[in-house]
């Protein structure tokens, strides 16, 4: 039980990383980007992304975690590398708030051309 939590925890950071698709190499420092990577640096996101109340605070290890997702993407390849992680993620995450999915990256001050979703079309992405 306790082994879901934590699955459910790095799929949920996961979907915060491709919120930050913009710049994962300072998150790798030039290693290759993994799905991996990205859930265990959106892992903070989880617990905000799966509350429905309007007015809770996103935790700021959240708002960290999809800056430095963000700041990490050097290119193309990487940004949509990050958005079909977090898709799949957010697929399999049960229990998302997805209007909170949708405006995480705003929320942290993070400017992305397209809504996050499980359902974003991730090839469109430059």
């Amino acid at each position: 039980m306790a082994s879901s939590i934590v699955l459910k925890i790095i799929y949920l950071a996961m979907m915060i990383m491709c919120i930050m698709l913009g710049q994962i190499s300072s998150l790798t420092q030039g290693a290759p980007i993994t799905c991996g990577k990205i859930r265990i640096t959106l892992a903070p996101c989880l617990s905000y992304l799966r509350r429905n109340g309007g007015r809770d605070l996103i935790p700021r290890k959240c708002c960290h975690g999809v800056k430095k997702v963000n700041h990490g993407t050097k290119n193309k390849q990487d940004r949509q590398s990050v958005c079909k992680c977090i898709k799949r993620t957010t697929q399999n995450v049960k229990g998302l708030n997805l209007k909170k999915l949708a405006n995480l990256p705003q929320k942290c001050g993070v400017k992305l051309p397209y809504k996050l979703s499980p359902s974003m079309d991730c090839n469109k992405i430059n």
